[in-house]
């Protein structure tokens, strides 16, 4: 069974019949889809050179742009201690860099949360809650989250956390998934955002 069914468990049923499709991939399966972003946001010019930093771990990035390719990839695998574990890899094609966003994620069934660790090596982890929406779309907003250095996870105030917010959703006319991300910060504000449609 796909760890995000049995996350969500009945409320599954609830999710688009598209949105069923691309989240019940198992072990050794793939999800490669193509698509557009028709905007990207980054942060405040003045935070460029962090967000530049960030890159360095296939995190978050400072550009910005309209219309920018971006593929998607989701492995699911089976780690070493026989936890199923989904890779998450999002490229996206600005006209003279391309990005990366890497994440791998898990769940944990006793808090009925997604562990997702975030970059490639892993540097921050952050809880995800999980809803299906009366509109059978799929709502994740992020909850408690860690500094990870190595082996180390140092749990952070909830003022340098990032809040995120996704909305995950089928087009039936476009025939297209759609995608809204933001990411923020109580104090600095938008760090990231991005929005478009993508299809397998």
């Amino acid at each position: 069974m796909s760890i995000y069914k049995n996350l969500l468990g009945e409320s599954y049923e609830r999710l688009h019949p598209k949105l069923q499709e691309r989240y019940s991939f198992q072990e050794s399966s793939v999800f490669h889809a193509k698509g557009v972003m028709s905007e990207i946001k980054g942060a405040k010019k003045w935070m460029y050179p962090f967000m530049l930093l960030l890159t360095r771990w296939n995190f978050i990035f400072p550009e910005s742009g309209r219309d920018i390719p971006f593929d998607l990839v989701n492995r699911v695998y089976e780690r070493p201690d026989g936890i199923e574990e989904v890779k998450w890899e999002r490229i996206f094609f600005f006209p003279k860099v391309t990005r990366r966003f890497h994440a791998q994620m898990t769940i944990d069934s006793q808090r009925n949360v997604v562990r997702d660790y975030l970059g490639e090596p892993s540097l921050f982890y952050s809880d995800l809650i999980f809803r299906v929406t009366n509109q059978g779309t799929l709502a994740i907003t992020s909850a408690s989250q860690k500094l990870v250095m190595g082996r180390i996870e140092i749990l952070l105030p909830k003022v340098l956390q990032g809040n995120v917010e996704v909305i995950e959703g089928y087009d039936d006319i476009k025939e297209a998934y759609t995608i809204h991300v933001k990411i923020s910060n109580r104090l600095v504000g938008d760090l990231l955002s991005y929005k478009g449609t993508f299809r397998k």
